[in-house]
């Protein structure tokens, strides 16, 4: 029986360790907080900080395999450890994935469009970016960003100021693609197969997504689908990886990408005949991946704290499946659950269950 063990406790940790299970293996995860999500399904916990080598180093003697399931992962540790562990991914996709100036350049190396951007070190460079690529455009932190942190909106010259406070980093400026919709591709890959889950519409509130709707697979999809492949493949990367992606038309963009379990995958646990955990477990594990097919009409809303009472008037149902990720610190913004409501179309959802969730913008 194989160990697989898991940089991160947190839900999609949690999420993982479950398959993992499904495909007879173990799993532990290492992470600070010893009551974490992942803490309550994994057959053992390493409390340590992801920067202690000392935990890293106890985490892959207990294990067979090491992945992650986060991307702030210190890609130094993980160099220090690829030479003495096995990490089936390797660190390539997770050390590019964090620096959004190194992300977007490799997605343009590998034949993925992306929007316009600029590096930017100084009230200068914001300037003389701005001037490049005009208003809006969107300033973003190069690390540590996510879930609309360190990101700030320019729509003229009043907007400037509340970059202040971030040039003390390293920032990006980015074109603003006044899109039609963003939409994500999850792809798994072994040596020898690769696999693409349906795709959807993404939809945001608060810089947070909101609801993952997947139905029909349309041809921009198909064409997003093949291009990210190819990027995959032209990277070299291996095991899970999701990328983000603006459509307007029948033009599509680079946004980001993200060598984990993503959020908007998911609604594949129960509106595919397999999903992104289960596909991630059976490649850790060296087995052979299955294609995914989509069994009806999805709908996939994340809970965050300020909905976390109103998912308790739900109940579990053929088609309402609620996953709690057991955190006891509820707080406004944080991700506390998620709700797939299976053969449920937009119309539906919106019909029965959006006044239930309805909240100001």
């Amino acid at each position: 029986m194989k160990t697989v063990g898991i940089i991160g406790g947190g839900q999609l940790g949690m999420m993982l360790a479950e398959e993992i299970h499904n495909e007879g293996g173990r799993a532990i995860c290492l992470d600070p907080n010893p009551k974490c999500p992942a803490s309550y399904v994994c057959d053992d916990i390493v409390v340590s900080e992801y920067s202690d080598i000392e935990g890293l180093k106890k985490l892959g003697d207990m294990s067979d395999v090491l992945t992650y399931e986060f991307e702030n992962v210190p890609s130094e540790q993980l160099k220090y450890l690829l030479d003495t562990y096995n990490i089936p991914q390797g660190i390539q996709p997770l050390f590019d994935s964090q620096n959004r100036i190194r992300e977007k350049m490799n997605a343009n190396n590998n034949g993925l469009k992306t929007p316009k951007f600029m590096a930017i070190n100084s009230l200068d460079d914001l300037y003389k970016g701005i001037k490049e690529i005009g208003f809006p455009c969107v300033y973003k932190t190069t690390t540590m960003g996510y879930d609309g942190h360190g990101q700030v909106m320019l729509k003229s010259d009043e907007d400037i100021s509340m970059v202040f406070p971030y040039l003390k980093g390293e920032g990006i400026l980015e074109e603003f693609i006044k899109f039609d919709f963003e939409t994500s591709v999850i792809m798994v890959r072994s040596k020898d197969q690769i696999i693409s889950f349906p795709m959807g519409v993404n939809k945001h509130k608060h810089g947070i997504l909101d609801l993952c709707i997947v139905d029909k697979q349309t041809e921009i999809f198909n064409k997003i689908q093949d291009a990210a492949k190819k990027f995959m493949e032209n990277c070299g990367y291996l095991g899970i990886l999701c990328v983000e992606i603006f459509v307007k038309g029948d033009d599509f963009y680079f946004n980001e990408m993200a060598p984990r379990p993503h959020n908007s995958g998911h609604y594949t646990i129960e509106g595919c005949n397999t999903n992104q955990y289960r596909e991630l477990a059976r490649f850790l594990l060296g087995k052979r991946l299955e294609e995914p097919k989509l069994l009806g009409p999805t709908v996939m809303k994340n809970i965050l704290g300020f909905d976390y009472e109103n998912m308790k008037k739900l109940n579990d149902s053929s088609d309402v499946h609620i996953h709690d990720y057991n955190k006891k610190d509820i707080r406004e913004k944080r991700k506390m659950a998620h709700i797939t409501f299976t053969n449920t179309t937009e119309a539906m959802y919106k019909e029965k269950y959006e006044n239930l969730f309805a909240r100001e913008e």
